[in-house]
């Protein structure tokens, strides 16, 4: 009859087995949930660019130099442009039309009122030959945040929008896309049944409009080679570079296949550095532009910036000026994002 020593030293037996296969079951869940979490938030397909930048072409020069006016239109001359300072506002809208129609498009508004004042989304359209109603849109806001002239936040995204939609112009692609300039992102109105683009993108879907991408261009043009010169919310920055060098794409979870397809034609296409996310949409700054109406309303959309609060120290502040913008890096994104508009479209 075995001793009760060995019963003992059985049972410690069982149990340090048993607690063997759960540490081992317990670690597999582990690796399976950070494999997942790895290539479905982190990676991205290609291989952000790296080393010394090109000189501009002839062409990107142009680029630059229309950029560079549009910026200065909307910051210094118009400058401040918002609720508080309606005229203005409406300022940036004549100036928006008129480079659309001067490229060719028909320009089309969507006004709405708040409390008796009219607003305007506006909007350019070019048809797509074989799949029109396969909808791409491409839009950044125009309007400032109280106290800001926005050359960053957002003259860049609304100058980018325009000289995209001047690009495409002529060109011819199987998908439509919409240019559109937002009004009413900031504050009070984010987040809002008045925010431009939520009432915008409601618009489209009471209309079934089919919308397959959405790209929302925002605060795209301050980058710094210094170290600790881009932060990020915890724990992001683990798997991101310390220096704010590069193009942003991002998109929540249900935009994943769109950031991973648009990042990997920039990538393709643009010798400039770039990096990208797919987040839950609660994460601190995922949410934080236009693309967020589209969520609303079930559309993939993504948002391609620099970051905004977590890279520009002059965020939201009256020294957001036009002096502040790279245009050279500014232009190298626009032109990679005329690549990536292009692949999405066909």
């Amino acid at each position: 009859m075995p001793s009760s020593s060995s019963n003992n030293r059985a049972k410690i037996q069982l149990i340090s087995k048993a607690a063997l296969i759960r540490l081992g079951v317990f670690l597999s869940i582990l690796i399976v949930i950070c494999v997942w979490v790895w290539f479905t938030l982190f990676w991205m397909p290609g291989k952000s660019y790296s080393g010394q930048l090109k000189p501009l072409s002839q062409q990107e020069i142009s680029l630059r130099n229309l950029l560079q006016e549009d910026l200065k239109n909307l910051a210094d001359e118009i400058g401040e442009r918002n609720a508080n300072n309606y005229k203005r506002l409406n300022a940036a809208v004549d100036f928006l039309k008129t480079g659309f129609s001067q490229a060719g498009y028909e320009v089309k508004e969507q006004e709405y009122k708040i409390n008796g004042k009219s607003y305007y989304n506006i909007a350019a359209e070019k048809i797509g030959i074989k799949k029109p109603n396969e909808i791409i849109v491409v839009g950044g806001h125009y309007d400032s945040v109280f106290g800001s002239p926005g050359a960053n936040d957002n003259g860049t995204g609304a100058a980018a929008t325009l000289e995209l939609a001047r690009m495409f112009a002529q060109q011819k692609t199987n998908r439509t896309i919409r240019f559109v300039e937002f009004t009413n992102e900031e504050p009070p109105f984010f987040w809002t049944e008045d925010m431009g683009s939520l009432v915008f993108a409601k618009q489209l879907k009471a209309q079934n409009e089919n919308v397959v991408a959405m790209l929302s261009l925002e605060t795209m043009g301050y980058f710094s080679d210094r170290v600790d010169s881009q932060k990020y919310p915890f724990p992001i920055g683990l798997f991101y570079p310390n220096q704010g060098s590069f193009i942003a794409f991002v998109g929540n979870l249900k935009s994943g296949d769109l950031v991973r397809k648009a990042i990997a034609s920039f990538r393709r296409n643009a010798e400039f550095p770039s990096e990208g996310a797919v987040l839950p949409s609660g994460v601190p700054g995922v949410g934080w532009s236009d693309h967020w109406s589209f969520w609303q309303q079930g559309y993939p959309a993504i948002m391609v910036t620099d970051t905004a609060p977590y890279r520009y120290v002059y965020y939201h502040k009256e020294e957001d000026t036009s002096d502040k913008i790279d245009f050279d890096k500014l232009t190298r994104v626009v032109s990679g994002l005329a690549k990536v508009i292009s692949n999405l479209a066909e």
